[in-house]
């Protein structure tokens, strides 16, 4: 027998909820200066947006041998690498405001990674993190502006983000968190942000 449709939709509800309000938290300016200045401007400390395929934060963070493999082979140079840990823990991580994952054709970090903390996932099935529009923040929010560019920038297309007149709509389940969309908008703050999926665990 089918379930009522709320009833299904009501985790996708619940996750949606929760990732407003971590990007509302993202967006404060509570955070010290200082602090914040070390970290890349939208991914608060140690809510890392980690490179396609990666484990959860704790095996990732325990899997990794930190060699730079991912970062060599990665066609859009997005994946980086701090040996001092003062960004990403010493990991690998992606800031998504300057150089995000492109989605590449050989999606070549995970096919690369020597120590398995980067496992092979077919694209529909990466999930990187979730993008959350701030409409708040967004142009669109200007009648005469017909800013699409995340949805342009989007490599799933309409199947994990469209419009939907005024708004930007993202679709959580098919959204891969690549952060092409936050890269590609050209407000300050960002009106797209992707939140890490590291972040459900906090």
């Amino acid at each position: 027998m089918l379930k009522p449709l709320a009833n299904t939709l009501a985790p996708v509800e619940r996750t949606l909820g929760e990732l407003e309000k971590i990007g509302a938290a993202n967006q404060s300016p509570s955070r010290d200066v200082a602090s914040h200045a070390k970290q890349p401007s939208t991914i608060p400390l140690q809510l890392w947006l980690r490179p396609p395929g990666a484990l959860s934060e704790k095996a990732f963070l325990e899997t990794c041998s930190r060699c730079g493999e991912c970062v060599r082979v990665c066609p859009a140079e997005a994946i980086k690498l701090d040996a001092i840990g003062r960004v990403g823990t010493s990991a690998p991580y992606i800031d998504a405001n300057s150089s995000a994952c492109v989605a590449c054709d050989g999606l070549y970090c995970m096919s690369s990674c020597p120590s398995g903390a980067l496992v092979p996932t077919p694209l529909t099935l990466i999930k990187m993190g979730t993008a959350v529009w701030h409409e708040h923040e967004c142009t669109r929010s200007n009648e005469n502006d017909t800013c699409q560019l995340c949805v342009d920038a989007c490599p799933l297309g309409s199947a994990a983000i469209d419009l939907n007149g005024r708004e930007v709509v993202v679709k959580p389940l098919a959204c891969i968190g690549c952060g092409l969309c936050q890269q590609v908008c050209p407000t300050q703050p960002k009106a797209i942000t992707v939140i890490p999926i590291s972040a459900r665990a906090q």
